[in-house]
């Protein structure tokens, strides 16, 4: 049954063990950064994912609760909103950014959040915007806080872009969930300088949440941040995902789902991302449930 993408990408490709990993080089990551130049980034299109079927979607795996805090005291109630832009500041307005990539020649893109992490240096998005078709995307950078081209808290090369082995074996969504683990800038790592959102695992459904994104698709332009915000359901069609009343398009994907978020501060508790849509259920965002295969996905990311 098809579906829309929220983002740039699908992925498809070969059965691997484990987690999936890219590395880049300094010379590589340097090129990423000159490249996304603010009328390139302005330019970047979203592109669609594939068609879903429901035979090739598998159980996300449960576990024990795990909860990482933010600094700060996450708590007020989330307020229905299906679209709007996020004037309430905070943290979230220097955590939450445009991810960009080439993938096949073609300029990308997607959005994503640095979360707490023993490295500081760690990025959750979706899984299809960091890899496709069994290739990694390329150029791939995370520009906190953009804003109509410009980089206020400057373009994070991705070090290594990870995945989950069902997303890039079977476009599984799932586990839609990708992470980066970027290279230092200036001498500073990622969440010294923005600040890091808590996450959260096997935390379960019903909660109300807080959805953040770039969408660059009509009637947006990817200008600027956008929110929804509202009690979140289990998707009841084809996947095990949470989904909210939600207006975002193209570009949004990877954007940060927050739990416990309190508008007063900008911080909560990261418990998915934006993954998709269904074409014949407009005005609804869905975002993979964060069970213990994407609580393995950070701690990878987050170990290296």
């Amino acid at each position: 049954m098809p579906h829309k993408a929220l983002g740039a990408l699908a992925a498809s490709g070969a059965l691997v063990a484990g987690l999936l990993l890219q590395t880049g080089s300094a010379s590589a990551a340097s090129s990423a950064e000159d490249f996304w130049t603010a009328e390139r980034m302005r330019s970047a299109e979203p592109l669609d994912l594939l068609p879903v079927d429901p035979a090739e979607l598998g159980k996300v795996k449960e576990g024990v609760e795990k909860l990482v805090p933010p600094s700060g005291l996450p708590g007020t109630d989330a307020l229905p909103e299906r679209g709007g832009p996020w004037t309430g500041g905070g943290k979230v307005t220097s955590t939450a950014g445009r991810v960009f990539f080439t993938y096949q020649g073609r300029k990308a893109s997607c959005s994503g959040n640095a979360v707490t992490s023993a490295n500081k240096s760690t990025v959750l998005t979706a899984g299809h915007c960091v890899k496709m078709d069994g290739a990694w995307h390329k150029d791939w950078v995370f520009v906190p806080g953009y804003k109509d081209g410009q980089a206020p808290h400057g373009k994070w090369t991705a070090a290594k872009t990870l995945s989950t082995p069902q997303w890039t074996a079977s476009e599984d969504l799932n586990y839609d969930v990708g992470a980066a683990v970027v290279n230092p800038l200036d001498g500073k790592k990622l969440t010294d300088v923005v600040g890091a959102q808590g996450v959260a695992f096997n935390s379960g459904y019903g909660k109300e949440m807080y959805a953040f994104g770039y969408p660059a698709a009509d009637p947006y332009d990817g200008s600027k941040l956008i929110h929804c915000s509202g009690t979140a359901i289990k998707d009841v069609l084809l996947s095990t995902d949470h989904g909210l009343s939600c207006d975002m398009t193209g570009g949004s994907s990877g954007g940060p789902w927050f739990q416990e978020f309190d508008e007063s501060t900008g911080t909560g508790l990261q418990a998915s991302v934006n993954s998709f849509g269904y074409n014949f259920l407009p005005g609804f965002m869905f975002g993979p449930y964060f069970g213990d295969d994407a609580k393995n996905l950070y701690e990878k990311a987050q170990a290296s």
